[in-house]
């Protein structure tokens, strides 16, 4: 299980270090517990629930991505 968490948090900092670097914080980044302790195959990220600002920043990042 320790094994599982370390490869998640690092995954979600990585998530949010790159949308942070294209203006985007998504503030209920995380993982979600009951998968890293459950017997999913792999454990899940949170991405939460954002504001309307956030989405468009959001969405105009993958949409640069793309181009």
């Amino acid at each position: 299980m320790k094994e599982r968490l370390g490869a998640a948090e690092e995954t979600v900092a990585k998530l949010r270090g790159e949308l942070l670097k294209a203006g985007v914080v998504l503030p209920s980044l995380g993982v979600d517990l009951v998968t890293v302790t459950s017997e999913v195959p792999y454990p899940l990220v949170e991405l939460g629930r954002c504001n309307l600002d956030t989405a468009v920043r959001l969405a105009a990042a993958l949409e640069g991505a793309r181009t």
